[in-house]
């Protein structure tokens, strides 16, 4: 009876424990596991390596530049507010944005508000380790739009001269490819990759006729997804050589955010309205059409299974590209080729070649 009395007491007292909150199930299993499986592959290191700082300065920098053009995307097509500030908005790109998702401006201020945290947030971190901030400003120099609702400030991006991307829309649809491979991907919006195309408004003029600036809108909300893709293959390929625990814990909670991202724009654009652009010729296909090859079907936005390390393995849903060669370069040569940084200075490519040289020149040291 008295032990019975005694493990009574313990586990009530246990309980009491849990209820107060001072202790919960998970934090005691987590406790038992720390203490009967000291690892050196669980320790938290207190140096960070070369690499590592690396690899933390070339994500800053291109998260800074991400805000930059997030930044306008939302005074035009987004919400200014206090909590991201700046611009007054346009109604008639928020409407053309807004006939695709209701919510697009609304997701358009969430993103921006994240990518502010991110570059924030590494910079301090960099400090907190006596590591040198990224600091880009030296290099607003580009024009900002003239139409009404835009700050007349200096710029890193350029989104009025894009030529996009749009593969990562039949990449993520194929069942039997994958660019870690060298394959390649047929163009969901053939006209975006062939041209140089506005994806706000230039200029209070480009607000008519009406198809003009929703084609506008159909190329912000396609250039959406192409530069979230790329964050979501980008922090996976870099974590693979990281060394520091806290960094790789740093990489794996930031980078799935990006795909958070991605995944909405991914299913936005399918919605983008099937026009022609009076004034261009960008014709916008339509993607929700009954019969439309799988490859292009609007609501497959999930990752299809497919090859994965070695085609002898079977398919897999994964993200792709993940492979980390040269990983931080190829960023900077499809930011590049997407028309970003039309009219950036000399010294800001080298600057950008340079982080993202020394960040694939990282080895992970175990």
């Amino acid at each position: 009876m008295q032990q019975q009395a005694n493990a009574f007491a313990k586990s009530a007292s246990r309980r009491s424990i849990l209820r107060a909150g001072l202790v919960g199930p998970g934090l005691i299993g987590a406790g038992l596991l720390t203490n009967a499986l000291p690892s050196r592959s669980f320790a938290r290191d207190t140096e960070l390596t070369e690499g590592d700082i690396a690899i933390l300065r070339f994500l800053c920098a291109l998260e800074i530049i991400e805000t930059d053009l997030w930044q306008q995307y939302n005074e035009l097509g987004g919400i200014p507010d206090a909590e991201v500030p700046g611009g007054s908005g346009s109604s008639l790109y928020q409407g053309a944005l807004n006939n695709i998702d209701n919510d697009m401006s609304q997701y358009i201020h969430d993103n921006t508000d994240d990518e502010f945290s991110h570059f924030t947030f590494l910079n301090a971190y960099l400090e907190s380790k006596n590591a040198a901030p990224v600091n880009l400003d030296k290099f607003r120099t580009l024009p900002s739009s003239r139409a009404t609702g835009a700050q007349q400030i200096g710029r890193l991006t350029n989104l009025m001269l894009l030529t996009i991307d749009t593969s990562w829309w039949t990449r993520y649809r194929s069942s039997t490819l994958n660019p870690d491979f060298g394959d390649t991907f047929a163009q969901a919006v053939p006209g975006l990759s062939n041209g140089q195309f506005p994806a706000i408004p230039r200029s209070d003029a480009d607000l008519q006729p009406t198809n003009h600036i929703q084609a506008i809108a159909n190329t912000a909300a396609f250039h959406f997804g192409t530069i979230e893709q790329g964050g979501s293959s980008l922090y996976p390929s870099l974590a693979q050589r990281v060394s520091n625990v806290e960094v790789l814990r740093i990489l794996l909670s930031i980078g799935p955010t990006e795909t958070m991202h991605f995944q909405v724009w991914h299913d936005k654009a399918g919605n983008a309205k099937p026009i022609t652009d009076p004034t261009n010729g960008l014709t916008f296909p339509n993607l929700g059409v009954a019969g439309i090859s799988e490859d292009l079907q609007a609501n497959l936005i999930m990752p299809e299974p497919t090859i994965f390390l070695n085609r002898r393995f079977p398919p897999c849903s994964i993200i792709r590209p993940t492979e980390t060669k040269g990983a931080a370069m190829g960023a900077v040569r499809a930011l590049s080729a997407d028309g970003l940084f039309i009219g950036q200075s000399p010294g800001f490519f080298t600057l950008l070649h340079q982080l993202a040289n020394e960040a694939d020149e990282a080895r992970r040291e175990v």
